[in-house]
């Protein structure tokens, strides 16, 4: 007998819908962090960017990272946040934002453990300095 393939990621959070039940939440967390929002260049961002174009660019690229089927079109992670300046302190409140989001989502263990892995894999694209 074979054994059954281990689930991906994106099956274990419960696909699409609920990664994008997720993401809305975060997304709005984080527009409207005063943490995040002390920097002037990422406070313009949040307000040049259309809420739903954000949450539907994030939600492709978090189903894209944790197996799913869907593909990721938007820029890349250093092309989008390079003029943001983004420090480290600002990187960790994003951080604290995620970790808060998946707690009101009930994301814990290996799953939690494994995004913030992906996460963690884009902080040098993300933070300058």
């Amino acid at each position: 007998m074979t054994a059954e393939p281990k689930p991906t990621l994106y099956e274990r959070l419960g696909g699409v819908y609920a990664i994008a039940s997720v993401v809305d939440e975060f997304i709005d967390r984080i527009m409207a962090d005063p943490r995040l929002n002390a920097n002037p260049r990422v406070d313009a961002a949040h307000h040049r960017v259309p809420p739903p174009g954000f949450k539907y660019l994030v939600t492709e690229m978090v189903c894209w990272a944790t197996g799913g089927p869907q593909r990721y079109t938007g820029r890349s992670m250093r092309e989008a946040h390079a003029h943001l300046a983004i420090t480290a302190a600002e990187w960790d409140a994003f951080v604290a934002d995620f970790l808060a989001t998946l707690d009101k989502f009930g994301v814990h263990g290996s799953e939690r453990d494994e995004l913030l892995a992906i996460l963690g894999s884009t902080r040098d694209d993300i933070v300058v300095g």
